[in-house]
């Protein structure tokens, strides 16, 4: 599990925290929900255990972990899996929340577009653009972030799979060929849709 910065500046929104906390309800009741929150340090249970507020930040830190222990529980043997479903679980309650407003039905590139705000709704640090480059396709990229890992980049692209699904588009394939945590100066989805 990733271990905390407490110099670290990097923070997420405490919608993130609330989508994950639903996701593994849905898939298991307070039981399941009780045995991820045991997987965690106590300072972490402490915090999930309280109301999350969604506008408040909180340590992306604590975001990470989070997401490791929810992966460990309903998906040990395909964590990729696992964190692309989170990032998917986020997009859906998210967007058909109070993020409505970035969809538009047959309109992709109009949320794609978007992606500079909706970054700043999700993290602190860090900057997203975004690039048409075809009809049915555009390229995003993050600069900047704090704390890059596979997990977070893999919840990145579940997200922007299922947004575009919900704005229309279908066989959605979200690839991601530049990452920080492999040494890039920069992260990168490829986003195409029919």
């Amino acid at each position: 599990m990733p271990t905390a910065d407490p110099t670290s500046s990097a923070r997420i929104k405490g919608t993130v925290l609330i989508s994950r906390l639903n996701m593994v309800r849905q898939h298991g009741g307070p039981a399941r929900l009780e045995e991820v929150l045991r997987r965690l340090p106590p300072a972490d249970q402490a915090v999930l255990r309280k109301m999350i507020l969604p506008i408040n930040w909180y340590p992306l830190e604590l975001n990470l972990r989070l997401d490791d222990a929810i992966a460990d529980v309903l998906s040990p043997d395909d964590r990729t899996r696992a964190f692309v479903d989170m990032g998917r679980a986020s997009a859906d309650e998210n967007l058909r929340g109070a993020q409505h407003v970035f969809v538009r039905q047959g309109e992709p590139h109009f949320l794609l577009s978007q992606a500079p705000q909706i970054y700043r709704f999700y993290y602190a640090v860090g900057s997203r653009t975004y690039e048409r480059s075809g009809p049915k396709s555009a390229i995003l990229r993050t600069f900047g972030a704090e704390r890059v890992s596979d997990a977070d980049c893999l919840t990145i692209v579940g997200w922007h799979q299922r947004a575009i699904e919900l704005s229309g588009g279908r066989a959605v394939r979200v690839i991601h060929p530049k990452c920080v945590a492999w040494g890039a100066s920069h992260c990168e989805y490829h986003c195409q849709w029919e």
